[in-house]
């Protein structure tokens, strides 16, 4: 660690930092003026010292209250103390599909983000054993050598060779243990950071394949459509030719065949761009094996239910809101080391070893001694920079505060969100379903009537259009009651854990 300049420097007086040795002195062994008996009371100096640092300035923490209420709104169930939160179900066991479980594992074995974010912590990691090593002492080994004018027409010569311990800092008032708390915080952070980031990697997976799963079934229900519209288009068009009908029914005809033209063309756009973002999370061009089949309806739940817990459950599971705490806790630390540059600094340079006006001479006996430097800062006039840095960290700290509320707030409100669609979504699906089927008794009656000429054929043309709308409205209702679930499970905290 480097020096600090003394305040008595501005005026040109420079504190003693002990004998050492200098060219042109009477001999090298009387530059070395420790006799070497007293090489234990240096020793014992320096444990003395390292005893007293003991001393810390860092504000006792204490969690903040959790600015949400202590049950989720009235649509969202009541949670009962005790009952286990979605958080604590594995990604593996959440996810019933079994192409799907491989395209996460997939992903999380290749995903970039996730691996900065697990490289991250290893950047951190090392940075908090630097300020730990701060904590000890860096022992050198020197050899110097000097060679000058005596002043009486001759060469002084001075060797020098031994171990060197170069100002170590003695933590006395905590200022070193403040940094490496601080450090600590972010290393647990950058861990949580690594969690959360996998969370929203499952969830985000999760949601695109689903997504892709719909498009396939649009997809799929729209080249059906396409193909009835043109059966019906080819009979408007023969009928209108042999006089059977009017041009109106034609251009109906042909309206509705256009229009299933282009939500094909819709369709498949939309799939590519599903593949374009599964290509992306996964790191590489998803396997076909692994790509989703249509849906069916009647087959079993790909995602397994989760309970919601209690609002009080996020504080502990969700890995943002744990990042946003231990970040508060390194923000904490940081005043710590800044109400400790307050008081003085206390270091320590020494050094042991031989000495001698020739080379030859180095290692004969009497020789051999060290010298010792303690040095005591005390600032008295910085132009406020201290105080600055000190206002700066409580600042800091006031901020990280706010963020760690917001992450609870945002964290219950997405909860919140997700449980309001589970609530309603299952209501809307089921009123949806009895809506296709009348749609498609509807097309049948009017089918039959057109065939026996009892209506016309814009009825059966219209009973066509409603039952594909309503056909489209189901699969992505469908859809977002899938992608509610993965949404609620995420926002519980639940993808970090493995089996």
């Amino acid at each position: 660690m480097s020096e600090q300049t003394h305040p008595r420097a501005a005026f040109g007086v420079t504190p003693s930092r002990g004998r050492i040795a200098r060219s042109g002195e009477a001999s090298s062994a009387d530059a070395l003026a420790f006799a070497p008996r007293r090489s234990s009371q240096l020793a014992l100096s320096a444990l003395a010292a390292a005893a007293l640092s003991a001393c810390s300035f860092i504000p006792t923490y204490e969690r903040p209250t959790a600015p949400v209420e202590a049950q989720y709104p009235a649509l969202a169930p009541a949670a009962a103390a005790g009952v286990p939160s979605g958080a604590d179900i594995a990604w593996r066991r959440f996810v019933g599909d079994a192409r799907l479980r491989d395209l996460i594992a997939l992903a999380l074995a290749n995903n970039r983000d996730l691996r900065v974010a697990t490289l991250n912590i290893e950047q951190v990691r090392a940075q908090y054993q630097i300020r730990r090593a701060d904590q000890f002492p860096t022992v050198n080994l020197a050899a110097t050598g000097n060679r000058q004018p005596d002043g009486n027409g001759g060469i002084a010569s001075t060797y020098s060779f031994g171990v060197a311990l170069s100002s170590w800092e003695i933590d006395f008032f905590g200022r070193l243990s403040s940094l490496k708390e601080a450090a600590l915080a972010q290393y647990l952070a950058s861990e949580e950071a690594r969690r959360a980031a996998q969370t929203s990697l499952v969830a985000a997976v999760a949601s695109s394949w689903l997504s892709l799963q719909a498009n396939d079934e649009l997809l799929a229900l729209t080249e059906r459509t396409l193909a009835t519209r043109e059966d019906s288009l080819r009979l408007s068009k023969l009928r209108f030719d042999n006089g059977a009908t009017s041009a109106l029914d034609l251009r109906q005809a042909e309206s509705l065949t256009a229009a299933a033209r282009a939500a094909q063309a819709q369709q498949r756009r939309l799939r590519a761009l599903d593949l374009n973002a599964l290509t992306l999370l996964v790191g590489q061009a998803p396997p076909a094996a692994l790509l989703p089949l249509v849906a069916d309806p009647a087959a079993g739940k790909q995602l397994r239910d989760v309970p919601a817990g209690l609002p009080s459950d996020l504080l502990t599971r969700r890995a943002d809101i744990r990042q946003a705490e231990q970040q508060l806790i390194a923000a904490n630390a940081n005043i710590g080391a800044a109400r400790a540059a307050f008081f003085p600094r206390i270091s320590l340079t020494a050094s042991a070893g031989t000495a001698s006006s020739s080379l030859s001479g180095l290692f004969r006996d009497g020789s051999w001694g060290f010298t010792l430097a303690p040095q005591a800062l005390l600032p008295i006039f910085d132009a406020g920079r201290n105080r600055a840095n000190l206002d700066a960290s409580e600042a800091a700290r006031d901020i990280a505060v706010a963020q760690y509320e917001k992450a609870i707030q945002t964290a219950f409100r997405e909860v919140a969100d997700a449980l309001a669609g589970s609530a309603t979504l299952g209501d809307q699906l089921a009123a949806q379903q009895q809506q296709e089927a009348a749609e498609a008794e509807r097309f049948r009656l009017a089918e039959l009537r057109y065939r026996n000429g009892v209506a016309s054929f814009l009825d059966v043309l219209d009973a066509q259009r409603s039952l594909f709308s309503t056909q489209q409205a189901l699969a992505q209702t469908r859809l977002a009651q899938q992608q509610n679930q993965v949404a609620l499970y995420k926002a519980l905290g639940g993808g970090w854990k493995e089996e």
